[in-house]
């Protein structure tokens, strides 16, 4: 996407602001021709509030036609046919993509099960997920009835939305969609922080393969010259953080072992606010390591 100035956007005539936002909500351009009567907004927030309100107001049948104007996850049928270029973008950013034969049959056996019980698609906002976390939640929604999930998808789709909304649109305020996840290490040994530490950030998987998020080197204040992830939200999943502290203390000719008794560490934890920031530390000697959880 194009970013957008929201000053232009208030300018804009209707036929040019409808276009401009016409597919934040995925083939609706009926939600931003309702809201380009409510110019000039103040802000994203403002934007955001007025679009999500013509959804919410909307009747049911209309609300129906949104939820089913969305693909499938990890459809073969669908992505040959074509996505739009978001709905490629989004389900790319988690892999839906590159699936291995368990999860592509994981995937196609939810997306029937959902289909058959609701008749309309299952949606979430795949940013805020990982693979896994998505075949958790299909299992999770399920036995649900229609109206819940009418109801579920909605806020999901309003999810979509503002993530694609702060993509596009530039303005003074910003939507809370971003989260964080940082790290640092201390030498408590030396009783300083760990500056070259060699640290590596890894997506779990339980059906396929791990994925790597993130390689980076701790600066002189023992952290990260940027967060592990930032500038978007921190997908609900589980994650690995692996530290190359063998290097690092035998650099500095600390007396060790050989091999080294701590070579390479790995901290394995969850991730289950997307729009949070979650600090993962290390504490660490040639002898012992503990961590915690920050924020």
């Amino acid at each position: 996407m194009s970013q957008q100035k929201l000053s232009d956007l208030n300018t804009y005539s209707k036929s040019d602001f409808v276009t401009a936002l016409a597919n934040v909500f995925e083939y609706s351009p009926w939600i931003a021709e309702q809201t380009a009567a409510a110019r000039p907004f103040a802000g994203v927030t403002a934007l955001f509030a007025a679009m999500k309100a013509a959804v919410d107001c909307a009747p049911s049948e209309l609300r129906l036609a949104l939820i089913k104007a969305h693909p499938d996850l990890a459809s073969k049928t669908q992505r040959a046919a074509g996505l739009t270029a978001e709905s490629d973008a989004e389900q790319n950013s988690v892999g839906l993509d590159s699936l291995s034969d368990a999860e592509y049959t994981a995937f196609e056996r939810a997306n029937d099960a959902y289909r058959s019980k609701f008749g309309f698609p299952y949606i979430v906002c795949v940013r805020r997920q990982t693979k896994a976390s998505i075949l958790r939640d299909f299992e999770r929604r399920l036995p649900n009835d229609a109206s819940a999930e009418m109801q579920t998808s909605i806020e999901e789709i309003c999810r979509i939305a503002a993530l694609r909304l702060d993509q596009l649109v530039a303005s003074d305020d910003k939507l809370k969609v971003h989260g964080r996840l940082s790290t640092h290490v201390l030498d408590t040994h030396g009783g300083k922080p760990a500056a070259g530490v060699a640290v590596v950030l890894t997506e779990l998987s339980e059906l396929g393969a791990s994925r790597v998020v993130a390689r980076t080197v701790t600066n002189s204040d023992g952290r990260t010259d940027q967060p592990l992830i930032g500038g978007r939200p921190v997908p609900i999943g589980s994650y690995e953080l692996a530290f190359r502290v063998g290097r690092y203390f035998a650099e500095r000719q600390v007396p060790m072992s050989d091999p080294p008794f701590l070579d390479q560490i790995p901290l394995r934890f969850s991730v289950s606010e997307p729009e949070g920031h979650l600090h993962v530390p290390l504490l660490v000697t040639p002898w012992s390591y503990a961590t915690y959880r920050g924020s």
